[in-house]
């Protein structure tokens, strides 16, 4: 489909009180600052705000980690034009940036531009977003009501007006649960301290914590990797460190190696983790879903039921370890958008036109078929999630998709209608493309050509 074939195309409102207002733009990662860039090439104002103390706050976490997606596709094309009017230059196209070096070389300088510069909030955390005067209940005169943002900053508690919103704050902050049912395993509490967030910089600042011990990955995509490939070089120099994987199916699909990957790098982190399996560098324990964690002396017992095809599955297997490293991908904060009348898939918790795109019980395809401000929409007019929010909980978001969504919804905002409806953006395809999983977790194959990949 289309996105000129998809339904109730909405023209954008206007109204002289809300024609004065900015477009509030919520966080200063990659796709908030595009999205910036874009409304001021349309002549639109707006205001970013961002709740941590700089811009790319929640990318400078896992700084230490290099990208699979070389300069070329992680780089805003109406952000380049701005930066190399100033005399900017890109870095070599098929370089793959860090994620320090996709701050520092990309969207610090970004941020410092004119009409960006003066327009970024930093250490202003959006807590909730509704219309003037009105909760989601009432409907007369909603669309020409202006949004009010209540945002907390280190001087207290204040309140913003905006005209549409586009929230970009993404997931980072809120990992998926240890356990399969969604919930956290019971006894979490008490080893919290032991639990780490995805993508620890093991070989660097939290070298300390992880050098000697026993270490179990939690989780089946590309952070898992990256951790495990990290911990794995970490063995090499400290013998005593121990690597444990531990998956809930059969096999880790979303880092399936595939010789056509159009990203040759996404590609080699399964090659490379193949290889250090069978090598025996790290030891895989697969089925096997957390229902509780107890603390022990000097480590974490998980206790886990093992699914095997044929079992009962109702008795619990002892796994213990020193550490857990929790990289069982993300998912939205929802919360602050409780007065806002959102569309979401019941499954993916993405946008419902969004979501067949994306939803992993489909297809595990790394390629997403471009989109924009029409998958995007939701009943609130004005209203759009953008970049890995947009995602919900579905993992394989690329920055080029994310930069297509606010080019899109920038336009249409303007009343470009033509060029918010245009597809403007050719994707590398995944070469990765299994449909949905079989019963016992593994792949069902790969798709015949037509399915998620195209």
């Amino acid at each position: 489909m289309t996105l000129l074939e998809t339904p109730a195309l909405r023209r954008p409102l206007t109204a002289p009180e809300l024609d004065p207002l900015p477009v509030a733009v919520i966080g200063a990662g990659p796709i908030g600052l595009a999205a910036a860039a874009h409304l001021a090439e349309r002549g639109l104002p707006f205001v970013i705000l961002e709740a941590g103390d700089a811009v790319g706050a929640g990318i400078r976490r896992w700084g230490h980690t290099r990208l699979f997606s070389p300069w070329k596709h992680v780089v805003d094309p109406a952000s380049r034009r701005r930066l190399e009017a100033s005399g900017w230059t890109l870095p070599a196209a098929e370089h793959l940036p860090t994620g320090t070096e996709l701050v520092e070389r990309y969207l610090e300088p970004l941020a410092l531009l004119e009409p960006l510069d003066g327009r970024i909030r930093t250490g202003a955390r959006v807590e909730a977003v509704t219309r003037r005067g009105m909760d989601r209940t009432r409907s007369a005169g909603r669309a020409e009501t202006p949004f009010l943002l209540r945002i907390r900053t280190s001087d207290g508690t204040e309140e913003l007006l905006a005209r549409a919103v586009i929230d970009t704050s993404g997931t980072s902050e809120h990992p998926n649960s240890l356990g399969s049912s969604g919930l956290d395993p019971l006894g979490l509490d008490g080893v919290a301290d032991r639990v780490w967030h995805a993508l620890p910089d093991v070989l660097g600042r939290d070298r300390e914590h992880f050098a000697g011990r026993h270490v179990t990955v939690v989780g089946a995509g590309h952070s898992a990797a990256n951790t495990l490939l990290a911990l794995a070089e970490l063995a090499e120099e400290e013998p005593a460190t121990r690597i444990t994987w531990l998956i809930r199916n059969a096999s880790a699909v979303r880092v399936t190696t595939s010789d056509d990957d159009g990203l040759a790098a996404r590609a080699s982190i399964g090659r490379r983790v193949d290889a250090l399996v069978a090598a025996g560098r790290i030891r895989v324990v697969d089925r096997f879903e957390i229902v509780r964690l107890a603390r022990l002396d000097d480590g974490v017992a998980a206790d886990g039921a093992v699914r095997l095809i044929g079992a009962r599955g109702d008795d619990l297997v002892e796994h213990d370890t020193d550490l857990v490293v929790n990289a069982t991908g993300f998912r939205p904060d929802l919360a602050m958008l409780r007065e806002i009348r959102l569309d979401l898939d019941e499954v993916v918790e993405a946008p419902r036109r969004l979501a067949p795109l994306i939803d992993p019980n489909v297809h595990t395809c790394g390629t997403v078929e471009p989109h924009g401000f029409a998958e995007l929409e939701h009943p609130e007019p004005g209203f759009f999630l953008a970049g890995m929010k947009s995602y919900g909980r579905a993992p394989t978001f690329l920055l080029a998709t994310g930069y297509e969504q606010v080019r899109s919804i920038a336009a249409w905002l303007a009343g470009d209608l033509a060029a918010a409806s245009a597809v403007e953006l050719e994707l590398p395809a995944t070469g990765v493309c299994s449909t949905s999983l079989a019963p016992d977790g593994s792949s069902c194959g790969p798709s015949d050509g037509g399915g998620c990949c195209g």
